[in-house]
């Protein structure tokens, strides 16, 4: 699998994580100003999932509870968004 399809993927996690999570789910559509049809809609764009995903990063305890649900890397969530659109390492020298 490719680098950016294993993204995609684990960006897909994080989304269906988001939407099962009754607390977590309100505070980043009121963020991202994204509707329950939009979530539906821009679940296969990779950068939506970028955006998901740069969510999550916010709160370290986001990541932990996340990372602990998939049974996955604490560092896979930063792995995830860097192969995203958007999410390249800039070096500004």
């Amino acid at each position: 699998m490719r680098k950016q399809e294993a993204a995609e993927a684990l960006g897909l996690q994080a989304l269906a994580w988001l939407v099962a999570n009754e607390d977590l789910l309100p505070v980043f559509m009121n963020a991202s100003g994204v509707g329950a049809d939009d979530l539906r809609a821009q679940a296969a764009d990779p950068g939506f999932l970028g955006a998901v995903l740069d969510f999550l990063m916010m709160d370290d305890a986001w990541v932990i509870a996340f990372c602990d649900t998939i049974r996955a890397p604490y560092e896979s969530v930063m792995q995830a968004r860097q192969a995203l659109p958007g999410g390249e390492q800039v070096n500004w020298t």
